[in-house]
Parts: structure tokens; sequence; C-alpha cells
């Protein structure tokens, strides 16, 4: 199949305008396809700093950078004009270090995470690694989001592998920082059968905030208050107070701001703003807050003046 002359100019053109360029579904933020999150969890973790192309948004590029460089699958690495490879490429060259060599950074830390395997949780995984037969090993990812996932690998002699109580468990990169200090347990209680997984360094969970406990912190500057709605809904009712949007290049900037900054979001009623909570959150924010109710709740029980709608 052949490429069009305009759409190859146009991809060209990407390739020459940043060095590292990333095919993707979705944005870094919010991937979505677990390939295309795997690639920016990989990228991610040598603090690379790369453009992104989110193919879903233009179904052109989609086909053609599959022409283009004869690769079938999204995502797609570009460095220097020259396809790297797709996902499971880009997590190999990751964990080896190649892909660090290759854009001229020091090489990754290897060093293997501190985990503990509770007795029960070790007996349990023991059995599993018995039963996929010879030459399987546990393999541990941790996503952006700090969700766990538990799979059956191949035994690689060069993974980053911890051991507590006897069971190895493979990591790669990026999930090797996110898995130091973990607790692995085996429950079966009233939340039901199966391992779980302290995680010291996950994000806290969005804090709910009540409209005066806001109002409260908003004036002893001791949150960032965001008002996620759009303009003509903030022209209907706003708070009298200094807060932050999305407008502009708004996000970007709090996107920006240190991960520890005290976030509290706000918008109607509390359902966008609380999206808009837990994707900081996942963006790794330790402080996030949802302003229960929203604007609505804020006029009557803090300024009865704010028309409600």
């Amino acid at each position: 199949m052949s490429l069009d002359p305009a759409l190859r100019s146009r991809i060209e053109s990407l390739l020459q305008s940043n060095r590292v360029v990333l095919f993707m579904k979705g944005q870094p933020t919010m991937p979505q396809c677990g390939f295309s999150a795997k690639a920016v969890g990989a990228l991610s973790a040598l603090g690379v700093d790369y453009a992104h192309v989110n193919v879903l948004a233009d179904q052109e590029i989609r086909e053609g950078i599959k022409v283009y460089g004869d690769w079938p699958t999204i995502p797609q690495l570009y460095i220097d004009g020259e396809l790297v490879g797709g996902s499971d490429i880009i997590e190999q060259m990751t964990n080896s270090g190649e892909l660090a060599t290759l854009l001229g950074l020091e090489a990754p830390d290897r060093t293997p995470p501190a985990i503990t395997i509770t007795p029960a949780a070790a007996e349990m995984l023991q059995n599993a690694v018995a039963d996929a037969g010879p030459g399987a090993a546990l393999a541990l990812s941790i996503n952006a989001q700090f969700q766990p996932n538990f799979q059956l690998a191949q035994f690689d002699a060069n993974a980053i592998a911890s051991e507590s109580n006897g069971v190895r468990v493979q990591f790669d990169l990026a999930s090797a920082r996110r898995a130091d200090g973990i607790t692995i347990d085996w429950v079966d209680d009233i939340r039901g059968k199966g391992l779980a997984i302290d995680n010291p360094n996950a994000p806290k969970p969005v804090q709910a905030l009540s409209p005066m406990d806001a109002d409260a912190k908003v004036r002893a500057s001791e949150v960032l208050l965001v008002d996620v709605r759009p303009a003509d809904e903030r022209a209907i009712a706003s708070v009298k107070l200094p807060f932050k949007t999305f407008d502009g290049n708004g996000r970007a900037e709090l996107e920006a701001l240190p991960k520890d900054t005290a976030l509290a979001f706000l918008c109607r009623s509390g359902g966008r703003s609380q999206q808009a909570a837990e994707e900081f959150r996942a963006l790794g924010f330790t402080n996030v807050h949802n302003v229960t109710g929203g604007i609505n709740a804020w006029a009557d029980d803090v300024d009865g003046t704010i028309s409600k709608y």
C-alpha cells in the first residue's frame, strides 16, 4: 500500500520537529489502550521528554503511520526519525537500559524493591507458580494509577526481581520503583478472597471536602481551589474567592505544580469535579479533594447570594 505524499510529508514533519515521538491511542495522562499505557509508563520511568500523537483523533495518521514504518500496530516509538518499535520492544529496551543509552541518558536505577510477602500469600503464590510448570515466574506490574496486576511470566534471570518468604517476583522498571515497600497478603474476609497489596507509595484517595471546610481552607491559603466548569456556567454562579480554571493553559499549569500541592476541585454538583480530582490523583498528586455538592451546596451552606442552577 502506497502512502499519500501529503500524508507522508505530515508524518516526516512531525518526526523532524521532535526527536522523540510516540504515536499512541489517547493522551499520556489518559491512554486509551493497555499497550499505549505501557509505552507511556516506560518513557515516564526514564523521565524523557517526548512528543505524542493521538491516533484516535486523526484517522489518516492512524493508518498512515502503519504504512510509513511498515509496522502494523499502535503504539509506535520514533527516535531521531527512526522507528524503535511497539510496546513490547519499548518495555524490553527500557528494562535492559538500551533505550536510555539510545537517548543519551544515564542508565536507569535497577535496584530491586523491598517487598514483604506474608506466609499466607507466599503459600498461594508458590502453588500458582508450581501449577504453571517449569520456567514460570511471578511478575507484578503496577501502573501509573498504582493498580497492581499479578501475572505468570517466563522466568527472566536478568529481570529486576525481589524475594520474600521464598517467593521471587519480577518487575519492569517503572513497577519496581512503585513497588518499594509494598506488603502482599492473602485475605479471606468480608472483602472477599484473594491477594491484597498495601502500597505506601500510592497517592491517597480523593478526599471529600465540605463547602464550609473548603471555604475556610481557601481563605487560609491551605488549598488551591479549581473550578472545572466552563466559563458560561461560572458566569451564572461562582464563589467569591480566588480560584483556578482549566481555561486556556490552565490545566497544563496545574499539572506542572509540585505533586504535594493541595487541590480542591469544584463543579455544579460534584460529579465533574470528582472525575477531575481522580485524574490529578492518577498524575501523582497526593493531596486532592472534591468539594461535595459543588457550587449549589456552596450556595446552601456558605454563601446564599450565589445563584443555584
